[in-house]
């Protein structure tokens, strides 16, 4: 007996430890998980939700079936198509309305409208469709919009988002299927008036015409919706909501005012469309405008400066067009849209934001003050980091294009230095204009517009955000001494 209990006595022993070590690795395994749900930051979400679609939308340009006319594209075609389409940009390297067929073209449709949506955005509306709560995680994602507009309730913010795009979308493509039914069939009608509708209102530039929207330059129904559908989708989804909750309380008789994000966001568009709208009306009224009458030629030039700031239709070749036009483009692409949008480019904020610093600095001010608030610090020096970054990659990439790209002229057919800057700011902002140089690219040059794409539909903030190691908590608050230099 007493060999019996020696014997049992190791055996429970090895039961203990078993079960200790089973312990110890569900342990190490809920603490490996918790690991990396806090190392998934919502900038690194947001990166990697976009590289993860471009990714699975390249292979399905390679593998689903009926998608084009003729010849499918290569893998580095079809990962180009896809970083456009995901990234809401509008190049391409072949033609969409006779390269793809319509189920190939709806392939497109699909992916412009979950890019221009967001990932996030869109799994988050989707958690509070089925009646669930937020996680911590979550609300990270949407936080900043407490701090930017308080009158706008997050939770019903995410639910607005996909409310204000089907809406509007709804509307615009019923306006354009009425607009259009007397020139084609029902079935194109519908088919083209839904693509236009939601390729504009994500500001996306892709389109079932083969010249983009040059074909309707003299009409002001078709163009119009398609105008107004821009600048709703480059105005951003908290501005959108900030300024129906106002408009709302303003009815029902409660005095309200409009936050600082939404005014600087309304103001600045505002003086973009107008000036640009003088601007290629001034420039290009005897070249490229030439031969219409004097109203189309005012629409048209309206339309040129909607389109710049990120949406990428056309109504006129801007390899035709001056310099001088061409330089404006550039100037109003980098600009871009608003923040919370499906727009690229610096965003209208940022610029506010750097000019109101500027103009404190010349009248001597220690603080950025707009409208009776003032503007943290903490947000200027964002500003200047974004366009520091954005800058500095826009100039890289140029260079890169100008070393692999440009050859000697041989010609009038030659491409010059200003259309590959043109395509990198295009690029980088997500607009989708070309002067002629997407068909031009090589390999090479093929894969630096898609990066080009990719950082700037997720931002240079993001992707530094993403990329950042965690500093230890012992360096929080630490700093060398102060030493002056010498500035101007």
């Amino acid at each position: 007996m007493s060999d019996r209990a020696g014997r049992a006595k190791p055996r429970s022993a090895e039961v203990a430890g078993s079960l200790l070590g089973h312990q110890t690795w569900r342990v190490d395994r809920a603490t490996r998980r918790w690991s990396v749900r806090r190392s998934l930051t919502p900038e690194r979400l947001l990166v990697l939700s976009f590289a993860g679609l471009i990714l699975l939308a390249t292979v399905g340009f390679r593998v689903l079936p009926g998608l084009y006319v003729g010849e499918p594209l290569s893998w580095l075609d079809s990962l180009f198509t896809a970083t456009s389409a995901v990234c809401v940009t509008g190049l391409i390297v072949v033609d969409t309305a006779t390269h793809f067929t319509v189920f190939g073209q709806a392939y497109i449709l699909l992916l412009i409208q979950l890019g221009g949506l967001g990932i996030i955005t869109l799994t988050t509306a989707v958690i509070l469709a089925l009646g669930r709560h937020l996680s911590l995680h979550h609300e990270a994602v949407t936080a900043t919009t407490a701090e930017v507009a308080p009158e706008v309730d997050f939770r019903r913010l995410v639910r607005s988002v996909v409310q204000f795009t089907l809406a509007f979308e709804a509307v615009g493509a019923v306006v354009l299927f009425a607009v259009w039914l007397p020139r084609f069939d029902p079935g194109p009608a519908a088919w083209h008036a839904l693509f236009q509708t939601v390729s504009a209102f994500c500001n996306a530039g892709f389109s079932t015409f083969s010249d983009s929207l040059a074909g309707f330059r003299a009409s002001p129904l078709a163009l119009g919706p398609i105008m107004a559908l821009i600048v709703l989708g480059g105005l951003g989804f908290i501005a959108l909501e900030d300024v129906h909750v106002w408009w709302s309380r303003r009815r029902q008789g409660n005095r309200v005012r409009l936050s600082l994000h939404s005014r600087l966001v309304l103001t600045v568009t505002a003086l973009l469309l107008v000036g640009g709208w003088i601007g290629f009306a001034t420039l290009e009224w005897r070249n490229t405008l030439a031969g219409m009458p004097s109203w189309q030629r005012l629409m048209n030039a309206l339309f040129m400066s909607v389109t710049a700031r990120t949406a990428g239709f056309n109504t006129v070749d801007h390899a035709l067009a001056a310099d001088s036009t061409n330089f404006v483009t550039i100037l109003l692409m980098s600009i871009g849209g608003s923040p919370g949008s499906a727009a690229g480019g610096l965003k209208t904020t940022t610029l506010a934001a750097i000019g109101l610093l500027a103009i404190a600095r010349l009248r001597g001010g220690a603080v950025v003050n707009a409208w009776g608030r003032t503007i943290p610090e903490d947000t200027i020096q964002r500003a200047i980091g974004l366009f520091a970054i954005g800058f500095t990659v826009v100039t890289g990439a140029i260079l890169l294009y100008a070393v692999t790209q440009l050859q000697p002229r041989t010609g009038t057919s030659s491409l010059g230095f200003l259309h590959y800057m043109f395509e990198a700011v295009s690029a980088f902002n997500t607009v989708g204009l070309s002067m002629g140089a997407t068909g031009a690219l090589d390999g090479f040059g093929k894969a630096l517009t898609i990066l080009l794409m990719y950082l700037g539909r997720v931002g240079p903030l993001a992707i530094a955000a993403a990329l950042s190691i965690q500093s230890p908590a012992g360096g929080k608050g630490f700093r060398y001494g102060y030493e002056d230099v010498i500035i101007g």
